[in-house]
């Protein structure tokens, strides 16, 4: 397995056209890009359109569960 020459290329290109159009290749590049995108976007936790994961400062805090008490005999 050595290096592809410029020839290779070409006819990996050809390929790849005949089989999804001319049509077809600037979708598929824009949804890979979009997917990208995305992907990098989830890594660095940025969520735009997503209000901050830190709550109001004014809202109520749920007391915690109070302890089970002793039966009456």
């Amino acid at each position: 397995m050595g290096e592809f020459s410029p020839i290779h290329w070409m006819i990996v290109a050809l390929v790849i056209l005949v089989l999804f159009g001319g049509r077809k290749i600037p979708e598929v590049m824009r949804g890979l890009g979009q997917g990208i995108r995305e992907f990098k976007e989830g890594m660095k936790g940025d969520h735009p359109g997503q209000p901050a994961a830190d709550p109001p400062a004014n809202s109520p805090v749920n007391p915690p569960p109070s302890t089970p008490t002793e039966e009456k005999k």
